[in-house]
């Protein structure tokens, strides 16, 4: 099962650090996936949840750690001619990821090939087939 950070986040919610570049990089480095905001704004890339926030250069979402939410458009459009892992959703059930993985929206059903998005906000029972989970609180998921 994939583990990832929920912007940056391993033991809660962190608003004034979340999809930093330097927070995000620190939770890679501990062994995490990461589930990132991405804009694409004035020809530059940026991460922010609400409003893009840290100008990022597009080597930074190569890694493939990464799961790229775009959040406009442009951001989605941008990141598939470069083959980054991306999707977009805003409160669709279910998105598909640019690596055909589904991204289910908080509290929906989930299968084998499902990334379950912030259990702990709804309780929801995780089983072992699932894909991954992306929470704020990811290192209580550590086996």
């Amino acid at each position: 099962m994939i583990l990832i950070s929920h912007r940056g986040n391993i033991l809660g919610s962190q608003p004034g650090l979340e999809n930093m570049p330097e927070y995000i990089q620190d939770t890679l480095d501990k062994g995490y996936d990461v589930e990132v905001d991405v804009w694409y704004a004035n020809n530059e890339l940026y991460l922010g949840h609400d409003n893009p926030q840290y100008k990022i250069d597009i080597s930074f979402l190569m890694d493939s750690r990464l799961w790229c939410h775009a959040k406009n458009i442009e951001a989605l459009n941008y990141m598939l001619e470069y083959d980054i892992h991306c999707f977009w959703h805003q409160e669709d059930d279910y998105s598909l990821t640019s690596k055909g993985i589904i991204w289910a929206y908080p509290n929906k059903p989930i299968f084998k090939k499902t990334i379950c998005v912030l259990p702990e906000k709804h309780n929801q029972d995780i089983s072992d087939e699932v894909y991954g989970i992306c929470s704020d609180n990811i290192l209580n998921y550590k086996k």
